[in-house]
């Protein structure tokens, strides 16, 4: 039974959830991996990596690792084991540049007690803060901004590629190209007639390889990053000034791309982008989104089936096709992440979000009837310059009436170099500190009791799902009692179709036969406890003993 009113976990800054992630070895076994024989100067064998911020880095960081491990770098887990440390950077909010600068302060001071060689810094925080990041963290050997990741090898050893790296030995090298195009040009492709304008259909496009990457997620599930930057103009953003415009990949390499991933044991896979809904307008690419999710799903029914989760979906020029495209393809999971920041038209004009609220009530009410069962994440900003008490009394009411599937809320942080940054030096228009976190709460708490109820609906209901297994839950349960069950047996963490990985709610799997991860296997939900479900599998309660009768 499906139900169009699912409530995963509510987490707040869903686009900006951090996690230092360690990477697994999955690709090689050790007897495979040698020695680099090109690095020069110090002797770095074994490297560790740290990955911050959003699946986008996370992938960044994957292709990377794949890299280094293809060129025979041991990585490793355990720092203490390292030559060289490799931080990929988030550079999004004030929050994230501090976070990434404490893992850099401590990497450089393992560097200056002996432990390791060398420091090396990617990523956005980099590619935004260049001409700064010698002055906050002295002590780093190389950085690579984010059109740069193909140079981590010479970033690594300390051998350059370019002669004027070379000429200034005593400094750090980096690889900071400044836009796509530039990155383009010097790795020789032909860029005569394209832009980087992101919307007229002659864009240099997204060229890097994202193939032959060391996952990071578990085997059964992945992100497949479909474009990069973003062509919006939203006041609060950073990203077009880090990432740059619209950048779609081409649709034959996304297709190859998700062919490998699942033969290489992906069930689902996280379609991820700054705007996937303009997919494709930027390189001419006239089938757009619609086009893109055929062919995916083309490519799992090949495979037998998949999840294709759609992510990072923008509200503006979400037409009615694609609502129908999604419907009607059986492997596009029917979720949809859609970050909407606001209900007031008067927060909607100073964000420049380019919809209105009556825009937006529409379109998600258009969703939730013509897509059965569709579970819909979105994200808020509190907070913003000018937000009056007004606005957010707007913004509550519609989370209360509405219901969400699921939603974070973030509070508004000031980002130098943007327009709602300068906006937020007005006194008359700054949002004090205690009337954000004020907000926030009353926003999560009218989501939070959405989301219980609901939650408690499922279990009521007794509905049945596929769950995708991640595997055994944390911490000791076999054999211990769970709510809703009480036989003996262990549990496992998996999620249904509504719910996404890293950021939603989980379902637990009471099984007295073992399951393994990736598995999908057929649940009811028995009970909940507040966001998260508690399921049997639902052949273990079909079944039954025979009692003989009595005369």
């Amino acid at each position: 039974m499906q139900n169009s009113h699912f409530k995963p976990r509510l987490v707040p800054n869903l686009t900006m959830l951090k996690s230092r992630l360690l990477f697994r070895l999955i690709m090689k076994s050790p007897e495979t991996i040698k020695n680099p024989s090109t690095a020069e100067g110090e002797d770095i064998k074994s490297v560790a990596f740290v990955s911050l911020g959003c699946p986008k880095n996370l992938v960044d960081s994957e292709k990377m690792l794949g890299t280094l491990a293809q060129t025979g770098y041991r990585l490793v887990t355990d720092h203490a084991e390292a030559d060289a440390i490799v931080v990929n950077t988030c550079g999004f909010l004030d929050a994230s540049k501090e976070e990434s600068l404490d893992v850099i302060h401590e990497a450089i001071e393992r560097k200056n007690k002996g432990e390791i060689k060398r420091v090396i810094v990617a990523g956005c925080l980099v590619q935004r803060h260049r001409a700064k990041m010698l002055e906050w963290a002295p002590g780093i050997d190389a950085m690579i901004g984010v059109f740069d990741r193909d140079h981590i090898i010479e970033a690594v050893s300390g051998t350059p590629s370019r002669p004027d790296l070379a000429e200034a030995s005593d400094r750090p090298k980096y690889w900071i190209a400044g836009n796509a195009l530039q990155a383009a040009k010097a790795r020789g492709l032909e860029t005569v007639g394209l832009t980087v304008q992101g919307a007229d259909g002659k864009g240099i496009g997204y060229f890097e390889d994202d193939s032959n990457r060391l996952r990071l997620t578990p085997r059964h599930w992945a992100y497949l990053r479909v474009s990069e930057g973003c062509n919006q103009k939203c006041t609060f953003c950073t990203i077009p000034s880090i990432r740059g415009k619209m950048r779609s990949k081409a649709p034959d390499v996304i297709v190859s791309e998700a062919r490998a991933l699942i033969a290489d044991g992906a069930f689902e896979l996280n379609l991820i982008g700054q705007d996937t809904t303009s997919f494709g307008y930027d390189i001419g690419y006239e089938e757009g989104l619609i086009g893109l999710l055929t062919s995916l799903d083309k490519v799992a029914q090949a495979s037998g089936g998949g999840w294709m989760r759609l992510m990072y979906v923008y509200p503006t020029h979400f037409t009615d096709a694609m609502i129908d495209a999604i419907a009607s393809l059986p492997n596009i999971v029917k979720y949809i992440d859609i970050p909407l920041q606001h209900m007031s038209d008067n927060m909607l004009g100073s964000m420049r979000r380019n919809i209105t609220r009556d825009e937006q009530e529409t379109l998600l009410h258009k969703l939730r009837d013509r897509i059965p069962g569709l579970a819909i994440r979105t994200t808020m900003i509190t907070g913003f310059p000018g937000e009056t008490q007004e606005d957010h009394e707007q913004l509550l009411e519609f989370i209360e009436d509405f219901g969400f599937d699921a939603m974070g809320v973030f509070k508004y942080s000031h980002e130098e170099g943007t327009p709602a940054g300068t906006m937020d030096k007005n006194p008359d228009l700054h949002v004090p500190e205690e009337i954000k976190i004020q907000r926030e709460a009353e926003l999560m708490l009218a989501q939070q009791t959405h989301a219980f109820e609901n939650a408690a609906y499922i279990a009521q209901e007794r509905c049945q799902f596929d769950v995708l297994i991640e595997g055994p839950a944390s911490g000791g349960t076999e054999g211990l009692s769970t709510p809703g069950v009480s036989e003996a047996g262990k549990l496992y963490s998996g999620r249904c179709y509504h719910q996404a990985p890293q950021v939603d709610s989980m379902t637990y799997v009471h099984s007295e036969s073992k399951l393994s991860p990736g598995e999908l296997v057929r649940c009811t939900i028995v009970d909940a406890d507040g966001y998260d479900l508690i399921a049997r599998p639902t052949e273990q309660l079909d079944q039954s003993v025979s009692l003989p009768i009595l005369s």
